[in-house]
């Protein structure tokens, strides 16, 4: 997730230490199926309540080792600032539970095209919302997305629900998170310090009743629950860290990495069915994405050739 910060790389380059720290978290997210597949006899509300309530301490210790609490101090003091991390808050949890759901069901798949066609989804909602005008090559990688999901519905007998709801609510969260004027780690623990009221609630009366796996069913789920805070938090930091020291248009080229590992992940170490529908209709999405890669690219380049013509008049 980049915000305005990031966009200091479109005048400086993308620096080595920019790409690693990206190249890292992507890396972590393209594993993390693994994880989320360990963890599958669990509950998704409760994996991810755990998620939020153990990424807490660790956002934390980030923002004192970065000296960043006063930002937090200020957000909280902000209604308005309250309200719209609020707001985030419950898409990004909507996001995970979508996640973690589906990667236990046996649909990685699914999650895979959800990320793949989210660039493109940001275009829609820019042209809706903020009405920007799309290319022509952007419109096209629109309409091969469209026709991907339509080929998934129709051999499905209804709409692919886990991308389109991963989709939506990745691209929604990440619209309404730039209107949080803070960086992305204090944005981050803001979010889940505000989540972690009702998460630790839950968790609270799933162990009161008998529900819970923190304690009842073993070392074994007590550790995998913890982790699940240092799966969460540290790739997101690792990524916020590193997207500020990049152009945006190489972060638009390296989204692809995570998606394309689960999708990797999803048909060679899960064994999920993977047949012509389904390669037909890929087939679109990767058509699309290289359309929408080159038209990103292309105006990049171009945007770099008008500031280069204009500094020397500086």
């Amino acid at each position: 997730m980049a915000d305005a910060k990031s966009t200091s790389g479109l005048e400086t380059g993308d620096s080595p230490r920019g790409f690693a720290f990206a190249l890292t978290a992507y890396v972590l997210w393209g594993f993390l199926p693994f994880f989320m597949k360990a963890v599958a006899h669990i509950p998704a509300s409760e994996v991810v309540a755990h998620r939020i309530v153990w990424s807490v301490p660790l956002a934390g210790l980030v923002l004192v080792w970065l000296g960043r609490t006063a930002d937090i101090k200020a957000a909280l003091r902000s209604p308005r600032m309250l309200a719209m991390a609020t707001l985030t808050a419950t898409l990004i949890t909507f996001n995970w539970g979508i996640y973690v759901w589906a990667i236990g069901a046996g649909r990685a798949i699914e999650t895979a095209l959800g990320y793949y066609i989210n660039p493109l989804f940001s275009i829609f909602l820019g042209a809706v919302l903020l009405k920007e005008k799309p290319d022509r090559a952007q419109m096209v990688a629109i309409g091969l997305a469209a026709l991907a999901v339509a080929i998934l519905a129709f051999d499905a007998g209804g709409l692919p629900w886990v991308s389109i709801g991963l989709c939506i609510s990745w691209g929604f969260y990440a619209f309404f998170r730039k209107t949080l004027p803070v960086g992305p780690n204090q944005g981050f623990f803001l979010e889940v310090l505000l989540l972690s009221v009702p998460a630790i609630g839950y968790i609270l009366w799933l162990e009161s009743s008998g529900q819970g796996h923190f304690g009842d069913t073993g070392v074994a789920d007590v550790l995998w629950l913890l982790a699940s805070g240092v799966v969460t938090a540290v790739p997101l930091m690792i990524y916020a860290n590193g997207a500020k020291l990049l152009r945006l248009s190489t972060i638009g080229i390296m989204q692809y990495i995570a998606p394309t590992m689960i999708f990797i992940i999803a048909v060679f170490a899960f064994d999920e069915p993977f047949g012509t529908t389904k390669l037909i209709a890929f087939a679109f999405i990767w058509a699309a994405l290289i359309l929408y890669s080159s038209s990103m690219l292309r105006t990049a380049r171009a945007r770099r050739l008008a500031a280069a013509e204009l500094k020397p008049a500086e």
